[in-house]
């Protein structure tokens, strides 16, 4: 008899202690999904258009840096983009095409290179000898800082910065020429 008792009043702890379990789980999960919905929207929030843009230096391919202050008084057409990437490769000739043909009227085109930052040079080297010869004039390496400033999640993704170093607008993923000439179209008429 003394065992039927104690079953008795264990039955109840362990319920208990499982509610609270998964209510402390709950709560922890509700605590997660907050902390990245504002993050989220922060980062996301800090990119719009008219919000400033992130200030950079970054190293040029072949020497040199490069920075946002530099800039100021261009459009700046800033592509993040790798060798690896299938649609970023696809899209490069028509960067490079429009980028060259607006750039008497005051556009910059930065192709962002996120490839492996130890190999970058030589891989980027490769592609621009093979299939883009006229890029590499364009070519800065990526830095954790401003990927992150930046947000940039998915490869291509494209920002473009107006004359006062505003951004204009972004968008991820493949462009065909008549929409990057549409956008920068805009961007300089602004």
């Amino acid at each position: 008899m003394t065992d039927e008792p104690l079953a008795q009043t264990e039955r109840p702890r362990s319920t208990k202690s499982g509610r609270l379990l998964i209510i402390a789980l709950v709560a922890l999960l509700g605590t997660v999904i907050a902390y990245h919905g504002i993050y989220d929207a922060h980062r996301a929030s800090a990119l719009r258009s008219g919000a400033a843009a992130p200030p950079f230096k970054l190293a040029r391919y072949g020497g040199g840096t490069v920075s946002l202050d530099e800039l100021r008084g261009k459009v700046v057409m800033m592509d993040f983009w790798a060798t690896w990437c299938p649609p970023c490769v696809a899209e490069m000739p028509a960067l490079t095409k429009l980028a060259r043909e607006y750039e008497p009227k005051g556009l910059v085109f930065l192709a962002v290179s996120e490839d492996d930052h130890e190999t970058a040079p030589a891989q980027v080297g490769v592609f621009v000898a093979q299939r883009v010869p006229d890029l590499g004039r364009s070519v800065v390496f990526a830095d954790g800082p401003t990927v992150e400033s930046y947000g940039v999640e998915s490869l291509p993704t494209l920002f473009l910065i107006g004359r006062d170093g505003r951004i204009l607008e972004s968008y991820s993923g493949y462009a065909s020429e008549s929409v990057l000439r549409r956008r920068i179209e805009s961007a300089l008429s602004k």
